[in-house]
């Protein structure tokens, strides 16, 4: 188990009890998130939400070792429904929006949103998200997101926390290793993967 830290910036709203419901993207992004959670008197329901991952072999591998980590901690995951189609009619004009782009923001609102649906369903207050822990992510596009989204649903706060600070990173490498997961090697999207294939051409080049 991760150490316990005194950070207090950052550290959830006194409203909103000590269960989270935490939109996760992927184990390795998740793992050292969950242990923090835990460590500090927070219990994470794990939301698995992301009809951006293609192709759906991907959605399954990735679902399947949150699902494994979940269960390895004794802890709930909610599988929400995979609807690519869908999220490709919601993104429909952004294809072409480079990454940090309004295609991502576009897609961090659609799953956030049903992140805090759910959250305000079942009577949980708080929301946060695993991808705030990536370096190739907005943290303003996700925070603005997460304030949209919990803004749309009763009784729900965005948690606002940098989950890549306070040594998660490191933490994040080593349970990788720890539990041998599949760490893939882009976002999730189509598009993501199109970005990640011209990186590896240029390099070859």
């Amino acid at each position: 188990m991760g150490v316990k830290t005194v950070e207090t910036i950052h550290m959830l709203p006194q409203e909103a009890g000590t269960t989270v419901l935490l939109h996760t993207c992927c184990a390795p992004c998740s793992s050292a998130i969950i242990e923090w959670m835990l460590a500090n008197g927070v219990t994470p329901v794990i939301y698995y939400c992301n009809p951006n991952i293609y192709p759906a072999g991907e959605y399954e591998i990735r679902k399947n070792e949150c699902t494994r980590y979940a269960q390895s901690l004794g802890l709930q995951i909610v599988d929400d429904d995979y609807d690519h189609d869908g999220w490709l009619d919601a993104i429909s004009g952004l294809e072409d929006e480079p990454e940090r782009g309004g295609r991502c923001l576009r897609c961090f609102m659609l799953r956030l949103d049903r992140t805090a649906a759910y959250a305000s369903a079942h009577g949980i207050r708080a929301i946060t998200t695993t991808l705030a822990s990536s370096r190739w992510k907005s943290l303003d596009q996700i925070n603005e997101a997460g304030r949209w989204a919990a803004a749309r649903h009763e009784g729900v706060i965005w948690w606002d926390r940098n989950w890549r600070k306070g040594g998660l990173q490191e933490r994040r490498n080593a349970i990788i290793k720890e539990y041998g997961f599949y760490n893939q090697l882009y976002c999730g999207c189509e598009f993501s993967m199109a970005a990640l294939a011209g990186r590896t051409e240029k390099v070859k080049i």
